[in-house]
């Protein structure tokens, strides 16, 4: 066996031989029309586990299992203390199981492993703490109230939070399980009941996830696992009737089909969409932190973040040296499976995704721009692209207009502040940006005119669960993490009382 590969754990293995149902009252359950997803390991374009292929009418179970543990109160009526003492647990348990997660994460989405025991597994359990806390932090606030009749009437007035029920919520193929828990967390802290709908690439640690909710101590019911097609299940999921608030994370397209789907039920929504994010590197910097930065920042998880960095603007007087710079680590990094712990480039999620990434590669090329490393799918099975940094482009273009969700940097040089800033903010995207300088005043200056939700300066990607995480524009409604998202998941009831 090769040294650099991770032996697969037996539990793994065991996991991935099991017959795969939708988790419904806590128990695994056949899709009412039989039928089968064949899950597949994107370093090989091998089977390697199937899961149930839901239909509207297991969407109807579904929901009902979610309704009924909602209005029994069987976690809505626990003490904010006892819900936050079994979510701490769950953090426990999920830090029990972290190499089997981590695992399954890499042999279903591709990642690294390297990526799947420190985001989507450390970084998580993390969230997982934090957000508990916020189950006991639920607060309204006491007003004065100036109600004129009856004459000489006394008013106190008050505000409370309450869960807002049954939640749906829609996780992408890039962090399947780090994403799964920044929509499930927060709603059970609230009081709510979820629905978890995994992409159907990648359905495995959802599932997995469910399990160990239960056996953590959540009620049966009070967590579901519904797998199966989004234009099938996911579209009668997002329009349920009995759906309060719908969670959704993935692309612009979509999202909005997602929107109008909750609005139809005046559902709350939330909505983290696509992005095309820009790095804006001044005169000033650092070269080598730089080319760091846009390397983390552009090809972190083969470059399918929603956040990534794909648009690198560049001083002109750094440009040559910033691109060269890029165009050799690019080309220099190894690649190969997810369970290789040499490799630093790993398969994307799907054949799909491949012949898309490749598609615009292609276009761009049409189009006149210089590829300077990568520019292809790699020579091996599994669905591969080789790091690429495009060059001479023009900003109109299609690589710089569209979200290629690829492991593909596009670079731009400019002249001045005022024109790095236009250019970052002439998308219909604003998820993400990132401002590079040592100048402060520049800096400062900067950062308010950036049209984004959130802004690094000399960094590109982290997160945290305290800061929140949104679009403006096209990149969605809505913020994850901190009391944002907590309160997301709340209806504001205001209660008055005559005295």
């Amino acid at each position: 066996m090769d040294q650099n590969l991770v032996p697969v754990l037996d539990e793994v293995n065991a996991f991935l031989r099991k017959e795969h149902g939708l988790l419904v009252d806590g128990a695994s359950v056949a899709a009412a029309a039989g039928g089968r997803i064949e899950v597949r390991n994107p370093a090989t374009g091998q089977v390697i586990a199937s899961v149930a292929d839901a239909d509207a009418a297991d969407v109807d179970t579904v929901v009902a299992s979610a309704h009924r543990a909602f209005t029994s109160g069987a976690w809505s009526g626990l003490r904010p203390a006892d819900r936050e003492r079994i979510l701490l647990k769950l953090a426990d348990v999920l830090e029990a199981h972290a190499e089997e997660l981590a695992q399954l994460e890499t042999l279903n989405q591709g990642k690294s492993i390297h990526i799947s025991r420190a985001i989507e597994v450390g970084a998580a359990i993390e969230y997982v703490r934090y957000m508990a806390g916020w189950a006991t932090k639920i607060t309204g606030e006491t007003m004065d109230v100036s109600i004129p009749v009856p004459q000489g009437a006394r008013y106190t007035a008050y505000t409370r939070r309450e869960p807002v029920g049954v939640v749906a919520g829609i996780v992408p193929w890039n962090f399947p399980l780090m994403i799964a828990i920044w929509k499930l967390i927060p709603a059970l802290a609230a009081g709510c009941t979820i629905v978890l709908k995994p992409s159907t690439e990648t359905p495995l640690t959802a599932l997995r996830l469910g399990e160990l909710a239960l056996e953590a101590g959540i009620p049966p019911g009070v967590v579901n696992v519904l797998t199966g097609r989004g234009s099938r299940a996911g579209q009668a999921l997002a329009s349920h009737p009995l759906v309060s608030k719908v969670t959704f994370t993935g692309s612009t397209e979509v999202g909005k089909t997602v929107g109008h789907a909750a609005l139809d039920n005046m559902a709350r929504f939330s909505l983290e969409l696509g992005g095309k994010n820009p790095m804006l590197v001044f005169g000033d910097v650092d070269v080598d932190k730089a080319i760091q930065g846009a390397m983390m920042g552009g090809f972190l998880n083969q470059g399918q973040v929603c956040a990534a960095a794909s648009r690198i603007y560049i001083h002109r007087s750094k440009f040559d040296q910033v691109v060269e710079g890029l165009a050799a680590a690019a080309s220099s990094m190894t690649i190969g499976a997810g369970m290789d712990l040499n490799a630093q480039i790993n398969p994307l999620v799907s054949a799909r995704q491949q012949q898309s990434v490749c598609r615009y590669i292609d276009i761009a090329r049409a189009e006149g721009a210089r590829v300077l490393s990568g520019g292809q799918a790699a020579d091996l099975p599994g669905y591969f692209v080789q790091p690429t940094v495009l060059s001479n482009v023009d900003h109109r273009s299609t690589v710089v207009r569209e979200e290629i969700f690829g492991p593909v940097l596009v670079a731009m040089p400019f002249d001045s502040m005022d024109e790095a800033v236009h250019l970052a903010n002439d998308t219909p995207y604003g998820l993400a940006a990132s401002v590079w300088s040592n100048d402060l005043s520049l800096v400062m200056n900067v950062v308010p005119k950036i049209q984004a939700g959130t802004v690094w300066v000399n960094s590109h990607i982290p997160l945290d669960p305290n800061m929140p995480f949104g679009g403006h524009k096209q990149s969605g409604v809505g913020r994850e993490f901190g009391r944002a998202a907590l309160e997301s998941f709340t209806e504001l009831k205001s209660v008055c009382i005559a005295h």
